[in-house]
């Protein structure tokens, strides 16, 4: 194992005792392969499935994984019309597992979500039965003053690219604090603990994904 392995190894351990302190069940997987076979694992067969955007779900493959066969997925991006939309939402947020990955982690177990619509950060705090967040280690940071700087100027920027939005972050590549109709960075939450025990599973990977 190298040394950088060896640290997120070790960072990770610190992680998921401050996740169970706060309600929440931990993982550590070395490998993107390593957490798909997690991931299926942690999914019964024919579960009914969906997600929040994420580069991290796409890249690690786990997008793929839970739009197989094997369970019942629904497409947020299927709809046609705000109708369609607004009736699959109805769906969505009475999932049995919502996956989705977070903006930031600090080292005390933290989840740090910024969004546009909502609609992610909704899901994570009520509604689908179970939630996995899947983050690579490249988003731990070690307080929550610095996740939030770490969202704000490391991730929302290719985010706002990425969904091709006309914001300061995209032609300067930090925060502006706007209020640009384009907006991406809506709502700020802070998940510092569950409700409800081992409904969120945190599944730490020791590679870098997503923003």
């Amino acid at each position: 194992m190298s040394y950088k392995k060896q640290s997120y190894a070790n960072t990770a351990s610190t992680i998921i005792k401050n996740l169970e302190k706060r309600n929440m069940k931990g993982y550590y997987c070395e490998t993107a392969a390593d957490a798909r076979n997690l991931v299926q694992s942690l999914l019964p067969k024919h579960a009914v499935v969906t997600n929040g955007g994420s580069e991290t779900l796409v890249e690690t493959g786990i997008m793929e994984l839970i739009q197989s066969e094997d369970y019942q997925f629904l497409d947020r991006k299927s709809a046609k019309t705000p109708e369609e939309s607004r009736a699959l939402y109805g769906q969505i947020v009475t999932s049995d597992y919502f996956l989705t990955s977070t903006n930031a982690i600090t080292l005390d177990g933290e989840l740090i979500n910024v969004d546009g619509n909502g609609n992610r950060v909704a899901c994570l705090i009520q509604g689908p039965s179970h939630v996995l967040v899947i983050t690579g280690m490249n988003k731990v940071s070690p307080t929550l003053e610095d996740g939030i700087r770490r969202v704000r100027n490391i991730a929302a920027p290719p985010n706002a690219i990425r969904v091709g939005a006309s914001t300061p972050c995209t032609r300067t590549g930090c925060c502006h604090d706007c209020q640009s109709p384009d907006c991406i960075c809506c709502q700020t939450v802070i998940t510092r603990r569950s409700r409800h025990k081992d409904r969120i599973s945190v599944i730490l990977i020791g590679e870098e994904y997503g923003f």
